[in-house]
């Protein structure tokens, strides 16, 4: 129940809502839980999280574009800038208030699928490793 609840924790604050999974995982840590499983299933749970951002913006864009708060010229720019440097703004996915919104905006730019997930699973992990190294 416990790598449940973190899961969940971890993939809602992945997403758009203001939530986070770290003060759970430093918790369930200190409560003596297999730290590594406790990582994996953070960081499986916050990429998807993410990936559900990526697939909001994708579908999103139609929307936005349609209530005239984007247009076309400006995401055709905002795409070249992305493909160019998407690589190192999506490692700051792991970051907090800023980064939620960088997985949308790849979404919205139809950045690389597979490079995508490699990389935010790469950021998240980072993130996670980084907290447990900390608390043991």
């Amino acid at each position: 129940m416990i790598y449940l609840i973190l899961f969940i924790s971890a993939f809602i604050s992945a997403t758009l809502f203001p939530l986070g999974s770290e003060a759970l995982l430093i918790y369930d840590i200190k409560e003596g839980y297999n730290i590594y499983l406790l990582v994996i299933v953070a960081t499986i749970a916050n990429s998807l999280g993410s990936l559900l951002n990526y697939f909001l913006g994708l579908k999103g864009e139609e929307f936005l574009v349609e209530k005239k708060l984007l247009n076309e010229k400006m995401i055709i720019k905002s795409k070249v800038y992305f493909d160019k440097y998407g690589s190192v703004c999506l490692l700051f996915s792991w970051l907090p208030i800023i980064g939620d919104p960088i997985t949308f905006v790849a979404g919205i730019l139809k950045y690389n699928l597979k490079k995508f997930i490699v990389l935010v699973v790469i950021a998240k992990l980072s993130r996670y490793l980084f907290i447990a190294y900390l608390v043991v």
